[in-house]
């Protein structure tokens, strides 16, 4: 079930046209009203394949995804939607197991939420992934290639290499890389962390980190259990294992 709470998120930012997908119907009819009481246009889906109609149709600039639904699942849903065109991805899940985590994170999804949740805290969420997303789009002036070891980190272009392969990488994972990498002498908290890639300014679930820095291991360290780039200081966070 939805934890509600009465009071919107406010922010300055402009609105945008953003899909819901949940096969529960008091679910869809929350999220909607707190997504509308911050101004955006809402968009309804109840399964899988109404979902991806709704999307090559309307092109909505934030899709708010079940990850269990009929006809066509959650996962598959956003490996299409993403093989289309890039949009950003929170998904809803009533599984609490760090796998479920990572396999959405992996294929494509900006951030996950795990039921019972609060509406509030979700359209929160909402509103720093659309930030974020907006930021990314409207820095234009060149940045720094960044190489350290095998990895080669272009900002302009949001690519990494290792060893000269590219690396796949999903927007918050190469958010999170590029973060670490240009603050090299800096130990982060995985509060500091989540406000600085994500931009929650409330208490958030932490793991959200960890499962991102997890990810991001298996993609770049040669060996992920014994990182060469992404160091955790036990008892406080992670660093750039790189001067």
């Amino acid at each position: 079930m939805l934890q509600s709470q009465l009071s919107p998120v406010h922010t300055d930012m402009a609105m945008a046209t953003i899909l819901v997908v949940d096969d529960e119907p008091n679910i869809r009819e929350v999220v909607e009203l707190y997504l509308r009481r911050d101004g955006h246009t809402v968009l309804s889906a109840a399964d899988g394949e109404e979902a991806l109609r709704l999307h090559r149709q309307q092109q909505p600039d934030l899709v708010v995804l079940d990850l269990m639904l009929p006809k066509i699942s959650g996962l598959e849903v956003c490996r299409r939607i993403q093989a289309e065109r890039r949009v950003p991805v929170i998904m809803l899940t009533a599984k609490s197991e760090e796998e479920d985590r990572i396999i959405g994170l992996g294929v494509g999804a900006d951030d996950y939420v795990t039921k019972p949740f609060s509406a509030r805290e979700l359209a929160a969420r909402v509103q720093a992934v659309l930030r974020r997303a907006s930021e990314t789009a409207q820095t234009q002036a060149p940045k720094q290639i960044l190489q350290a070891g095998e990895l080669r980190i272009d900002p302009n272009t949001r690519t990494v290499l290792v060893a000269g392969v590219p690396a796949t990488l999903t927007v918050r994972e190469f958010d999170l890389l590029h973060y670490l990498a240009t603050h090299p002498h800096r130990v982060f908290s995985r509060d500091e962390l989540m406000n600085a890639i994500w931009g929650y300014d409330f208490a958030a679930d932490m793991s959200t980190v960890t499962v991102h820095v997890r990810r991001l291991r298996e993609k770049i360290e040669r060996d992920p259990a014994n990182p060469h780039y992404l160091v955790t200081v036990w008892g406080v966070g992670y660093r750039w294992g790189i001067p």
